[in-house]
Order: C-alpha cells, then structure tokens, then sequence
C-alpha cells in the first residue's frame, strides 16, 4: 500500500473514533524509522485501549497483517507501528508531557546530528 494512502486511512480511522488533536509529522529526511509518525489522543484509558484496537483491525483489513501495538499494559499510551507509519495514541497529560510534536517537528540540521 502506498505511504499516502495509507496515512489517510489512519487519519479517518482515528478521526472516525473520535481521536482528539490528530497531528501528522513528516519524517522524511529526519529519520529512517518512519516516513510519518502520526499523534492522536484519547479521552481514557479505554477509549485510547478501544482507538488501538480499532486501528491495528483496520489496517489488518487493509492487508497490512505486520502492524503491532506497544504498550499493551499501559494506560495512557499506546504505539501503532504501521510499518512506514508510527501512531502514538495518549492520554492528553502525557501527550503534552512528551510533547513529540514539538521534538519531530523542529528541523534538525546535519551539524546538530550526531552519531
């Protein structure tokens, strides 16, 4: 499946399951992890469990059967790894905690890049 389409496909999915604050961060050229990371929000520990869930299920109908979830125990934080898409799902206080928006947004220049 290709990249694009497969970042609307979470943004709908995520947005269809009343995910707040849907952010899309380009990666591209930032790292080799992932070409998006995509950061969404839950309402509760089981509305962030339930949008997990969702969205690992979906993307299973997709054809895309390689996807995981990280943080399975946690209760206010969950991982998607979409392949070339990573999806963070939090609680709103640990979003704002980790602020990875903030972090992946900034250009980071190649004399602040160190091995």
């Amino acid at each position: 499946m290709d990249i694009p389409k497969l970042k609307k496909i979470i943004e709908k999915t995520l947005n269809q399951n009343k995910a707040k604050n849907i952010v899309s961060i380009n990666l591209k050229g930032k790292t080799s992890i992932a070409d998006y990371m995509v950061i969404a929000s839950g309402t509760s520990s089981k509305h962030i469990q339930s949008l997990s869930e969702i969205l690992l299920k979906e993307l299973e109908n997709k054809g895309l059967k390689r996807c995981k979830i990280e943080g399975r125990t946690s209760a206010d934080w969950k991982l998607i790894d979409a392949i070339d898409i990573i999806v963070h799902i939090f609680h709103p206080d640990k979003r704002k905690f980790y602020d990875l928006e903030k972090m992946w947004s900034e250009t980071i220049t190649k004399d602040r890049i160190s091995i």
